[in-house]
């Protein structure tokens, strides 16, 4: 959800133009302290995480074992 297409029970404005203290309170709350980036930084983070547990896996050897 994107604060554009919010309207303010304060002031009646778009959240996104933050004309009063409720608006700006609320995008500021949405966005979070990295604003928009916040999602990029997670999903970057994660695939990450997923590349050094394949890493370690290969190293170990565990990924390509055989059984029997």
């Amino acid at each position: 959800m994107s604060c554009e297409h919010l309207v303010c029970a304060n002031c009646s404005g778009p959240v996104s133009e933050a004309r009063c203290p409720v608006c700006r309170a609320s995008k500021a709350e949405m966005h979070g302290p990295l604003g928009h980036l916040s999602g990029y930084y997670a999903i970057m983070a994660g695939a990450l995480a997923l590349l050094l547990v394949l890493l370690v896996l290969l190293v170990t050897g565990r990924v390509f074992a055989t059984a029997g």
